[in-house]
């Protein structure tokens, strides 16, 4: 997800090392989430590559593949299996206030469309497949710097600098008394932010929230050195050491980079000792942490989630740190847990970027040059591959999605307009 803007602020910016009309990086700043799932078949751990040939067994060949083993949903999101697990992927969504709202309504419409389909996949075999949430990834896209903005602001730096700041909170918003750890990953032009999968799309979309507000405010320091959280009055736990990534490369927050747990231990019991002498509890670090970035994360927030945040935050709503074990719906992700229309249409339009996918998934017509196209396929999240409608294929346009967002009211289809 490259980037030259956020909010739709600076669009004549140059791109960092593309042109603008270069398909593989996108105009905006933008987010994303991803969610993983280990499968259930009747009861035993399976993987989905043992059960299936790919996504298409159970949803159908129409899919339009986007890259390699992954296919696109309708939802404008895409699905595919990664080493035993089935991984649902959002579009980019340009980022604005409720972009993880649009993100996350996004993510759980997606999994209800695998979730529907394993339903009808399990009818036809006479076989119960269940989803169990294993994590999830909130990806914030980076900017790179210009090389006169010296070596403390790569995007390794920044990944190393909010593994310290992200943890406490995010903890609080997003993880269970079996979590294991909050990590940070640097991905080229984005960050990526992995977590245990949370079975409540409000929660889900309270830590997207979280994460792009404090993501993209902390790019904005003028280096990304820990010396940074000393200024910036920033709560650092005493003999806090995050480990190297488990995957890839960047850091994680693990339980043992405490002395003791912040998982199984009270969030409330004020007895985390912190690096300057005082000592606080989990739930007072991560209310430390939100008044720092209280205004860029209220300027990105729709007003249902920022109030669920606070409330999560100060302990006036639950998180699931304070419930004595993992709930029960990671058991069975769509049936157990679902979406339930949080943010209908009326109230949170799509965002232009996801509003592009779904008319290339859905095969649109739109004219280009005079004369009608017909989407085919997807260059990863950037650019939309059309083909002429009355040709045999040959002709083929790549069109980035940034130069079709001003398109859309016209990208539908026509009444006098036949279909070959």
């Amino acid at each position: 997800m490259k980037v030259t803007a956020e909010l739709g602020t600076d669009k004549g910016k140059k791109t960092f090392g593309k042109t603008e009309a270069s398909p593989e990086r996108l105009l905006l700043a933008a987010t994303g989430m991803e969610a993983e799932f280990s499968l259930m078949i009747d009861g035993r751990p399976s993987r989905p590559e043992a059960i299936f040939r790919d996504p298409r067994s159970f949803l159908g060949d129409e899919l339009m593949h986007r890259t390699g083993a992954s296919y696109h949903l309708g939802t404008g999101g895409a699905v595919y299996f990664d080493t035993g697990v089935i991984e649902v992927a959002t579009p980019a969504m340009e980022i604005e206030r409720g972009c993880a709202a649009r993100a996350g309504r996004s993510l759980w419409e997606g999994i209800l469309e695998v979730r529907r389909a394993l339903d009808q996949w399990g009818e036809r075999t006479r076989q119960d497949a269940a989803l169990v949430g294993f994590s999830a990834h909130y990806n914030v896209s980076f900017e790179l710097p210009s090389p006169s903005e010296g070596p403390d602001r790569t995007i390794e730096k920044l990944a190393h600098l909010l593994v310290y700041i992200l943890p406490a909170p995010v903890m609080l918003l997003a993880t269970n008394r079996r979590s294991s750890g909050v990590g940070v990953r640097p991905r080229g032009d984005r960050i990526e932010i992995t977590v245990d999968f949370t079975p409540s799309p409000a929660l889900m979309i309270a830590t997207g929230t979280f994460i792009v507000g404090v993501a993209r405010e902390v790019m904005k320091w003028p280096s990304f050195d820990l010396s940074e959280l000393d200024r910036m009055q920033i709560p650092v736990f005493e003999d806090f050491n995050p480990i190297p990534h488990t995957s890839r490369s960047g850091w994680l927050a693990h339980e043992s980079s405490f002395p003791s747990s912040p998982f199984t231990s009270d969030v409330n019991a004020q007895s985390l000792a912190l690096r300057d002498g005082k000592t606080a509890s989990l739930r007072q670090v991560a209310r430390r942490i939100m008044r720092r970035f209280w205004h860029p994360i209220r300027r990105i927030s729709d007003p249902f989630t920022f109030r669920l945040i606070r409330s999560v935050i100060s302990g006036q709503a639950p998180s699931l740190l304070d419930l004595p074990d993992r709930p029960v719906e990671y058991e069975h992700v769509g049936r157990l847990c679902s979406w339930d229309n949080l943010f209908p249409e009326r109230e949170l339009s799509r965002s232009r970027y996801e509003r592009v996918l779904i008319r290339a998934i859905q095969k649109l017509p739109l004219t280009l040059d005079g004369q009608w196209y017909v989407p085919v396929g997807m260059k990863g999240w950037s650019a939309v591959v059309f083909k002429p409608e009355n040709g045999d294929g040959n002709g083929r346009k790549t069109v980035p999605i940034d130069a079709l967002t001003g398109r859309l009211d016209e990208w539908c289809e026509p009444a006098g307009h036949q279909r070959a």
